[in-house]
């Protein structure tokens, strides 16, 4: 983070400024400072946690389970259930994604359920999709078929996630202590 520094008046070395520097902000139309889109999602950043992100050079087998919000932008082999799952342009999904919100830029081979779905001009999906609403951008790859449903999650079973550090009284996830 940046701060304002002014000049001392004793030794003429910089000091910190009084006066806070001032918040990042958003343009009001929901894109972010580079110009592109957050297209509806975690638009309402004062609404939102800090999303966890699969980055470009990870491969996950196996399935995800969050909370809140998933960004995938590398490799997923298996389930993503979040409450809003953001599939990156250069992302490859192979299993199915359950979320309130979906946005896919990327590849995802396998169904989809949310009660919002945007598959977005770059996406490739071949998979059946439950939603509420759906919105596909003109470009996109959509290979399926479409369910409308007035809860499309309600069908499916959230895992469990579990809480380690409840289980072990005190604070600390039993494969993190040491042994003996």
């Amino acid at each position: 983070m940046l701060s304002s520094f002014k000049k001392s008046d004793k030794d003429g070395l910089a000091t910190p400024s009084s006066t806070p520097p001032s918040p990042l902000s958003f343009p009001a139309n929901g894109s972010s400072p580079g110009g592109a889109s957050r297209s509806g999602l975690g638009s309402r950043l004062g609404e939102r946690s800090i999303p966890s992100v699969i980055g470009p050079d990870l491969t996950i087998m196996g399935n995800l389970v969050s909370r809140g919000e998933v960004q995938v932008e590398g490799e997923v082999q298996g389930d993503i259930h979040g409450t809003n799952v953001v599939i990156g342009e250069r992302a490859r999904i192979t299993g199915g994604i359950v979320a309130e919100e979906v946005v896919v830029r990327g590849h995802v081979m396998g169904s989809i359920r949310g009660r919002k779905v945007l598959l977005q001009s770059t996406s490739h999906v071949e998979g059946d999709v439950f939603h509420q609403t759906l919105s596909i951008e003109q470009g996109a790859y959509f290979e399926g078929k479409s369910r409308r449903s007035e809860d499309p999650t309600a069908d499916v079973a959230r895992p469990e996630i579990p809480d380690f550090a409840a289980r072990s009284g005190d604070g600390v996830a039993p494969y993190l202590k040491p042994a003996g």
